[in-house]
């Protein structure tokens, strides 16, 4: 059977923050350095399908979601939003917790001091988005046809630009966004990405 693109549904939830840890170290399985499975989908995937579903989507086949993409068009809009209605939440809901895996600390520290975008890039990009696909279905032109589902949603809400932000190691995907269009805006602490509509 072909794989399915299809708007995220809330009972996706469990396979968003699954997909999100199962490819949260440089698109690897990230599960041996998180001491919660559901950490990295804290912060990377279920904020979005709860706050910007009309940009989630997620590629189902046979049945099992094997990906997804979300985003946001108004990146600083979203970050408020997630300052006002979700930050506060997790962060009562897990205060106390010292990070016991080796990348605990990447989403520990995320609940009471979130970072927020670079206001030079969300100028000229102001939508921002993030994309996992689990090994089965990459390399197979699936990750491109989730980008560009994306950048219709967005564009359709009016949005002119995008972003993302991606590990400095992992140049399988730098190059993959290349070939999407995507390009390099900076390097820090991760490479930024842009794409103009």
């Amino acid at each position: 059977m072909t794989p399915v693109i299809r708007p995220a549904r809330p009972d996706d939830r469990a396979a968003l923050s699954e997909i999100c840890l199962l490819t949260a170290d440089t698109g690897q399985d990230a599960s041996a350095l998180y001491s919660d499975p559901d950490y990295p989908g804290l912060v990377w995937s279920v904020p979005y399908l709860l706050f910007a579903p009309e940009h989630a989507f997620v590629l189902e086949n046979e049945g099992k979601v094997v990906g997804y993409v979300v985003g946001a068009a108004d990146t600083h809009a979203f970050e408020a939003q997630l300052d006002r209605d979700w930050w506060p939440k997790l962060a009562e809901q897990y205060a106390g917790r010292q990070p016991r895996g080796k990348l605990d600390s990447n989403v520990l520290d995320k609940l009471t001091a979130p970072p927020k975008s670079d206001p030079a890039i969300v100028a000229d990009y102001p939508a921002h988005m993030h994309i996992n696909l689990l090994p089965e279905v990459q390399s197979g032109g699936w990750g491109r046809k989730m980008i560009e589902t994306e950048m219709d949603s967005l564009r359709a809400a009016g949005v002119r630009g995008m972003h993302l932000g991606l590990g400095l190691r992992n140049e399988r995907a730098f190059g993959f966004y290349q070939r999407v269009g995507l390009k390099e805006l900076r390097r820090d602490d991760a490479i930024w990405m842009g794409i103009l509509f």
